[in-house]
């Protein structure tokens, strides 16, 4: 039988890189001009330098850009993910904020506030199935942060 998982999970896979792909659309223009703003440079930095953080505290196998906890997998509380639960979406965010940034229309800032929605949605199914998956996850969700530290 199919997890009834699987569905939701590649929506809103295909929707998270789905806006990401309009964003940089978006972006393009002004990119190519060379005119990319200050803010758009410091936050395309923090996100780059926070996912790699994220990708180092992680063992390889251990990562999925799927919501589903992968069988068998790690929960991870080190390194970023000693105060944010999702630091890969928070730097999908940054990294999705440089575009907006960038573009810095009406649409490229609807399409960055509908990726927060679809990476809460995310972040919600996982952690859901997380609790279910790691005994230890809803202490460790108890005392970190979903996105932001001190913040969100």
């Amino acid at each position: 039988m199919k997890d009834p998982r699987q569905l939701p999970s590649q929506l809103l896979v295909l929707l998270q890189f789905g806006l990401l792909l309009a964003l940089a659309w978006v972006a393009w223009p002004v990119a190519w001009t060379g005119a990319i703003p200050l803010a758009a440079w410091i936050s395309f930095i923090l996100a780059l330098a926070l996912a790699l953080w994220a990708f180092t505290a992680n063992r390889p196998g251990n990562f999925n850009i799927r919501p589903i906890p992968k069988a068998g997998g790690e929960l991870v509380t080190h390194g970023p993910y000693r105060w944010v639960r999702h630091p890969m979406y928070t730097s999908f965010l940054l990294g999705a904020f440089a575009l907006a940034r960038t573009a810095d229309v009406e649409a490229a800032w609807l399409a960055w506030g509908t990726l927060f929605l679809v990476l809460w949605v995310k972040s919600s199914l996982e952690e859901r199935w997380m609790q279910v998956e790691h005994p230890g996850y809803a202490v460790y969700r108890a005392r970190s942060w979903r996105f932001v530290p001190w913040l969100f």
